[in-house]
């Protein structure tokens, strides 16, 4: 991060930042879960050089002023260290005008949107949203909340449901979980993810971004 840089842009480059080709929307730092892996629960804001604690949440209009022009990167990923379904609304109105300038828009979720609405959200999202990486974690419940601290009941089938009804919308779906926590069975989440009909990806113990 330019260290020279104005406290406005500053706040424009960690609200909308670059990785990998693509632009990374830091929507909020609320969360439905308390994971133990987070980089925030543990005393630390920093992904890949960018210190992403939100002092406020951006409106609408000073995410899409961040990002520019979003045909120049590869997806525009909303992908904090907050879950952004949190601000459902404001994901959409975002999302929403990113797909009128032709973006590819990708949602990395811990796939507890409906449990938290207390609705079906998933036919919103597939109207403005390309495809969905799900914080699986675990093969179970047991394992999931001792890793993940859910603050609602039911929250591991919930986000097993979501991923499903996801597909069935025509988003393509992939089910994360971390390779190297204590109980988690690779193999096994693989498994259920292929049982629903989406993909997984694997990731790595204390590797962000």
């Amino acid at each position: 991060m330019n260290t020279s840089a104005t406290p406005e842009e500053t706040y424009r480059s960690i609200i909308a930042y670059r990785l990998h080709g693509n632009c990374y929307l830091n929507i909020t730092s609320q969360c439905t879960l308390r994971c133990g892996f987070c980089p925030k629960y543990n005393r630390t804001w920093e992904v890949q050089s960018y210190d992403l604690r939100l002092h406020r949440e951006p409106t609408v209009e000073e995410v899409l002023e961040a990002i520019g022009d979003p045909t120049e990167f590869k997806e525009i990923v909303f992908c904090g260290l907050g879950e952004p379904t949190v601000r459902l609304e404001a994901l959409l109105g975002i999302a929403r005008a990113l797909k009128a300038q032709g973006a590819r828009v990708r949602v990395n979720t811990d796939g507890l949107a409906n449990l938290r609405e207390g609705r079906d959200v998933t036919p919103e999202l597939a109207e403005v949203v390309d495809s969905l990486s799900i914080s699986m974690n675990a093969q179970n419940a047991e394992v999931y909340n001792q890793h993940t601290k859910p603050r609602l009941r039911g929250a591991f089938p919930a986000m097993l449901e979501f991923a499903r009804l996801a597909h069935e919308r025509g988003m393509e779906v992939t089910l994360t979980a971390i390779n190297g926590l204590e109980g988690v069975d690779i193999d096994a989440c693989r498994e259920i993810a292929e049982s629903l009909g989406v993909g997984f990806r694997r990731r790595e113990l204390d590797v962000v971004g």
